[in-house]
């Protein structure tokens, strides 16, 4: 079948790692910086939210680069759009052979739409790579904004959203995962987290050893789908309804920041800085490191060090 027909077919979106870009020398075609890389957020799940300009460019792009060209398929089928462009996959295992290729193009003055399987290229999907290159290489990128599901899962998470930060997956091996939500304990942001729905039981149970029983969390399921659904709660009593119940659908886990520790008194600290005295560090360095640390005035911790000489 005739890959260039400009019907949605599945030949046309199968996803053929042997069909390679045809070759564009680096300085051919129209003027550097002329064609450019649009990332486009697709729906997360209710095919509804897809923007007016993700199917103008769906329709009009040179080429689309798909995460999963299968998924691809069935979006524009879902939409009623016709891909008139060149589709090729674009994915985690392929995407540092295939990026010269699509940076070439872009030289060449091609339009290149880029999409994930849901959300926001380059936000834990495919995509960043190319960005770098094409940031390196002084060429277009832009952006067609539209679904997210970190926001979505951080806006009906009912914590804090006025400081927050996007931790991805958790390491999936107990020592990597142990030392990463170390580094994250004393984290005051609300942290968002994306976790299989099988492990999703093992991931509550180490938050609930690091960050203790009673953090505030939220785990947001199917998010903008038939069966969207958002369970709040401490972390024991989120790992006892994960315990309890079959997990299902796409998951992002949503965690409140650190609480603010008390300062104490700075005679409390006299000992931290005796310490450091003890290992060759002048009073006045000591003081100033543990002030910081601990949140105490200096000049007071300095005087409690010396009252208690």
């Amino acid at each position: 079948m005739d890959e260039q027909r400009n019907t949605p077919d599945e030949a046309r979106f199968s996803d053929d790692e042997d069909g390679a870009l045809p070759s564009v020398a680096p300085g051919s075609g129209a003027a550097p910086g002329v064609g450019r890389i649009v990332l486009a957020a697709t729906p997360i799940g209710n095919v509804g939210d897809a923007s007016t300009r993700l199917v103008e460019l769906l329709a009009t792009s040179d080429i689309v680069a798909a995460e999963d060209t299968r998924r691809l398929h069935r979006l524009v089928t879902a939409l009623g759009v016709e891909v008139s462009g060149r589709v090729i996959s674009y994915h985690e295992h392929n995407e540092v052979a295939k990026t010269g290729e699509l940076l070439d193009h872009v030289r060449a003055g091609k339009t290149i739409l880029m999409v994930s399987d849901a959300g926001m290229p380059a936000v834990s999907d495919p995509g960043f790579r190319l960005v770098e290159g094409a940031v390196a290489a002084g060429l277009t990128v832009t952006a067609v904004p539209g679904p997210s599901a970190v926001l979505t899962a951080l806006a009906l998470s009912g914590l804090p959203t006025d400081r927050f930060c996007f931790e991805g997956f958790l390491p999936r091996k107990s020592g990597e995962r142990n030392s990463r939500l170390a580094d994250l304990a004393d984290e005051r942001r609300t942290m968002v987290f994306f976790e299989a729905p099988h492990r999703l039981e093992v991931m509550l149970r180490a938050l609930h050893e690091r960050f203790g029983a009673e953090r505030r969390v939220a785990v947001c399921r199917e998010l903008t789908k038939t069966y969207e659904e958002v369970i709040r709660g401490t972390l024991r009593e989120l790992l006892e309804w994960a315990e309890n119940n079959e997990v299902r659908g796409e998951i992002a886990v949503v965690v409140g920041g650190a609480p603010e520790q008390e300062p104490g008194k700075p005679e409390d600290h006299v000992a931290a800085v005796n310490e450091l005295i003890s290992q060759g560090i002048r009073l006045k360095e000591a003081v100033a490191a543990v002030a910081e640390d601990a949140r105490v005035s200096k000049r007071e911790l300095y005087s409690a060090v010396l009252a208690a000489r």
